[in-house]
């Protein structure tokens, strides 16, 4: 099996254990693990840690100990020095707003699987060429929504995405009903209103919810 080829594998392992991906910026140390158990609580298996605050990377160490049975990765990564260290933390895969061809190279070999980000079928093409199959579209609706994922459908058909930016759960469905769309991705899993008054079951209902009414169009 070649790179790519184990790169891939590995993706479409973590994305087939949950359609739903929550876009978490720890605001609060102390709220991280919590917040990952009440997203675990409603149905959630996999857990996106972005890197705009300065707590990701403990953030993510502290799930990988708490919940050794969830996929937990880091998302905003827009440096191989974010990349290295998200993978020294325990991240098991990175994922990019947009991309650079020395994030590009240095996922090619990285132990974490990248999921990189793009916006047009130029960046994907570039990446194409290195051997990625699975992106991240971002932001999702303002770079065209589900109309673009289906015009990418067309050249390349053996591409699959994962949506992010201005998704919201009553359009996640719409996503999700795509053949190229392997999960989406989303703040609304974790309103910050709710995280900050620690109010975990609201949290837990709002993934529940989510996957209730994703599964229930498909």
């Amino acid at each position: 099996m070649t790179r790519a080829n184990d790169r891939q594998q590995q993706l479409g392992t973590i994305f087939s254990s949950c359609p739903l991906v929550p876009v978490i910026t720890i605001q609060d140390p102390d709220t991280a693990v919590e917040l990952g158990r009440a997203l675990v609580a409603g149905g959630l298996r996999i857990l996106e840690i972005t890197l705009r605050t300065e707590h990701g990377l403990g953030a993510i160490t502290a799930l990988r100990e708490a919940l050794p049975d969830v996929w937990v990765g880091a998302g905003t990564i827009t440096t191989v020095d974010q990349y290295q260290a998200a993978v020294k933390a325990g991240a098991q895969f990175a994922i990019t707003p947009g991309s650079t061809q020395a994030l590009l190279q240095y996922g090619t070999t990285a132990t974490a699987p990248l999921l990189p980000g793009v916006a047009t079928l130029s960046e994907i093409l570039q990446a194409y060429e290195l051997g990625y199959r699975d992106f991240k579209l971002f932001p999702a609706e303002v770079a065209g929504g589900t109309a673009a994922l289906k015009s990418f459908a067309g050249p390349l058909p053996d591409i699959r995405f994962c949506p992010t930016g201005g998704i919201k759960p009553e359009t996640a469905a719409d996503y999700l009903a795509l053949d190229n769309v392997i999960a989406v991705g989303g703040t609304w899993l974790t309103p910050q209103d709710a995280v900050s008054a620690r109010d975990w079951t609201r949290i837990s209902q709002i993934a529940e919810d989510s996957l209730r009414r994703c599964r229930g169009a498909g």
